[in-house]
């Protein structure tokens, strides 16, 4: 079976996913555009069952766009959210794709809140970028 490991920056908060996703999704909602930093958020969807943690987390909970709330366990020491518990979906953890650290990830299949997409997001690969080595 299939295990992925996403952690924060530091190290200290770690969670192990057991088996495949049953959801791949970017975000362009606002909030997680406050959350992440970023454009859109890309999470991805575990049964619960199958998730594990280890280090401290600090939690705190807010509502969505959808009006549902969902509760971040982020790092105390690097401030990184690793995973969130959505509770209107009780049997599953959401992770920050990002906290995995694998480039060879699987894709989104779902994307939404895309009337608040920034309108280059998902077209950053054909933008005149100066390319780093």
């Amino acid at each position: 079976m299939t295990h992925r490991i996403a952690s924060c920056s530091c190290g200290q908060l770690r969670i192990t996913c057991e088996g495949e996703p049953v959801r791949i999704s970017i975000c362009h909602c606002l909030e997680c555009q406050k959350r992440t930093g970023n454009v859109f958020a890309t999470q991805a969807r575990f049964s619960r069952e199958g998730v594990t943690s280890e280090g401290r987390a600090t939690q705190w909970t807010r509502l969505g766009d959808s009006g549902q709330g969902a509760t971040f366990h982020f790092c105390p020491v690097c401030g990184s959210t690793v995973y969130w518990e959505p509770t209107g979906m009780p049997g599953f953890i959401s992770v920050a794709v990002g906290a995995f650290a694998d480039p060879g990830f699987p894709p989104p299949h779902v994307s939404v809140y895309e009337e608040r997409q920034h309108p280059w997001a998902l077209a950053a690969g054909q933008l005149p970028l100066e390319h780093q080595f």
